[in-house]
């Protein structure tokens, strides 16, 4: 069994309103084990003995069919996550600002994404599969990773998470 980390998209913002509870048991109607939500915007551990792929496929239609809206999950199993937020190329609390990851699930997205970083006077940095920033608290939805992410072509590619909800999200997967 693999534990994974599920980020929905748009979940609690935006007109898509979930409770986390009724999550929790259609994805464990769907054959998932030990699945646990973790605040109210669309994160989910669950444990799997199928490939990521599949339990995005999974998660995505499942979630499609019992909540009737356009379901975008992306899936990273623990430890790829936790490489992912030890890499942060940023110090990560600094006070004014907040610290981020947007995952991307698809090349184009990569692209359009990944050249944030080249131009612009913001603070981006590449990794893997990955971008990270940030931002002055209130300028979020205003920078430039922000307007881009607003494209409705990376909606079903692409979610973005606040450093300290990942970092929430690792230790419950690992509370040690």
């Amino acid at each position: 069994m693999t534990r994974y980390a599920l980020f929905l998209r748009g979940v609690n913002v935006g007109g898509v309103n979930l409770k986390m509870a009724d999550v929790a048991e259609t994805l464990t109607a769907a054959g998932f084990s030990a699945v646990r939500t973790l605040l109210a915007s669309g994160n989910v551990l669950v444990d799997s003995s199928a490939k990521a792929a599949a339990v995005r496929a999974t998660a995505e239609s499942t979630l499609r069919e019992r909540f009737g809206y356009e379901a975008w999950v992306l899936v990273y199993d623990v430890a790829k996550l936790r490489d992912i937020v030890a890499a942060f190329p940023f110090e990560a609390e600094v006070p004014g600002l907040h610290s981020y990851v947007t995952f991307i699930a698809d090349d184009a997205a990569w692209t359009d994404l990944s050249v944030l970083a080249e131009n612009s006077e913001e603070t981006i940095a590449v990794g893997d599969g990955v971008i990270y920033w940030q931002i002055p608290k209130g300028d979020t939805l205003s920078s430039i990773v922000g307007k881009t992410m607003g494209n409705k072509r990376h909606k079903s590619t692409t979610t973005t998470r606040n450093l300290r909800t990942l970092s929430k999200v690792l230790h419950a997967a690992d509370p040690r």
